[in-house]
């Protein structure tokens, strides 16, 4: 009897159809979205979703955008992303498992150069060919962090009470992924 094996397939980020944005209260009473205009990652797939599949993300520190440039300014500032001494963070998965109708993908973050695990919730929407015969993946990607258990540290007490920033930061993505030659 033959057993049927899965497909292993190499994929890239198509950064023109993706976006990597991230969410964080301001004052506490409105959010604040940012964005990294310039990122990439590489990823291996086996068979037709996430199962077995493996990442590896990056993003250029100094491409941080949320529409401001005194905060872009501050955001790359030693106060948060320390751009000039560390110019990307990075994500490189660790194991990827099915949880119902979505993915959990656990992986090390490394944000201005401190690693720490954690896990983002995917949702698969799966394979399709664009009019030109290219292969592309859909995904939606999800999780939140604690800035400050990676060194961005910096805030403001308000007068009134409470922080000028929230500690926790929502993660967003929408991934399209192109299939390699």
């Amino acid at each position: 009897m033959e057993t049927a094996t899965a497909t292993t397939t190499q994929w890239a980020i198509d950064p023109a159809h993706s976006e990597v944005q991230f969410k964080v209260k301001h004052l506490m009473i409105s959010t604040v979205t940012g964005s990294f205009k310039r990122f990439g990652a590489d990823a291996t797939l086996e068979g037709d979703d996430l199962s077995n599949g493996s990442v590896n993300f990056w993003a250029e520190t100094d491409s941080v955008d949320t529409g401001s440039t005194d905060r872009d300014n501050h955001l790359r500032s030693g106060d948060f992303f320390d751009s000039a001494n560390h110019p990307k963070l990075t994500f490189s998965s660790t194991g990827i498992t099915r949880k119902g109708d979505a993915y959990l993908v656990s992986g090390d973050l490394t944000i201005k150069g401190v690693t720490k695990p954690v896990t983002l919730t995917a949702e698969w929407a799966g394979i399709a060919k664009d009019p030109w015969g290219n292969t592309k993946a859909g995904l939606n990607l999800s999780g939140r962090i604690d800035r400050k258990e990676w060194g961005l540290n910096w805030n403001a007490a308000l007068e009134a009470g409470g922080v000028l920033v929230s500690d926790e930061v929502r993660i967003l993505c929408e991934v399209q992924l192109a299939r390699k030659a």
